[in-house]
């Protein structure tokens, strides 16, 4: 019955690593909720193909969508076992630029990339709670960046800001183990739409990265997926770089 499948949540799911997620746990056996903030003939299309899955349409910077996507998530098979807070926006500026990291910027980055996942568990924890009562944790798996253990990245704020994201899972899986379990996964470079004219950093990956390549979007989903499996992993930021912070 499709009400037995174990329910994931995946934000800003509607291409690169979050369709890729999607993909792994519909796979795996899980029906998926695809979530994007405008792309809706494209979440509904992934969603057809994919079969286990639907699409619903939220703006993370708004607190008003992020109780509505929950509540619509939970309402659709009775259940929520899994999110995956993958969504997240950058800003290029480069370091030593302060002037144009403005207060807008910071607040930006700030809002979506830890705010939005924060208070998408907040929402979600009675449900994931109830996981655990079927006989696994819940599990948050926030989709990070090697810029937040590093001094790398876009920009300042943005690396910052996933910095705060790490630190937030940290404290999450504290607050809510054992019936939830909250880790992360700090990708690298991956080879998305969004970053093929990244040049000097698809460089660096061929010359410096032990395994002489950025990420793909399934090399991110795999790391997710691990993450996902486990019923012991809590509070782990799981450094997917293919070895560039050994260098």
């Amino acid at each position: 019955m499709e009400a037995e499948r174990p329910v994931a949540l995946v934000t800003g799911s509607t291409s690169g690593i979050g369709a890729a997620i999607a993909r792994r746990l519909v796979q795996e056996g899980y029906a998926v909720i695809l979530h994007s903030r405008e792309s809706v003939n494209k979440g509904s299309a992934l969603a057809s193909e994919l079969g286990h899955a639907a699409y619903i349409q939220a703006d993370l910077a708004q607190d008003v969508d992020r109780i509505r996507l929950v509540r619509e998530a939970v309402a659709l098979w009775g259940r929520l076992d899994v999110l995956v807070n993958n969504a997240g926006i950058t800003r290029v500026i480069p370091h030593a630029d302060l002037a144009a990291a403005t207060p807008w910027v910071w607040h930006e980055l700030h809002e979506i990339n830890v705010v939005a996942p924060f208070r998408l568990v907040a929402n979600a924890e009675p449900f994931l709670r109830e996981a655990a009562r079927r006989g696994r944790p819940g599990c948050v798996v926030n989709v990070s960046s090697h810029a937040g253990s590093r001094p790398k990245g876009a920009s300042i704020p943005y690396a910052a800001s996933k910095a705060a994201l790490n630190h937030v899972t940290r404290l999450l899986a504290l607050a809510l183990a054992p019936d939830i379990r909250v880790n992360a996964v700090a990708a690298g470079l991956v080879d998305t739409p969004l970053t093929a004219d990244w040049t000097a950093a698809q460089q660096l990956w061929r010359e410096r990265s032990p395994m002489r390549r950025a990420a793909s979007p399934d090399d991110i989903a795999q790391a997710v997926m691990m993450l996902v499996s486990s019923d012991y992993l809590t509070g782990e930021i799981l450094l997917a770089d293919g070895g560039l912070n050994l260098t």
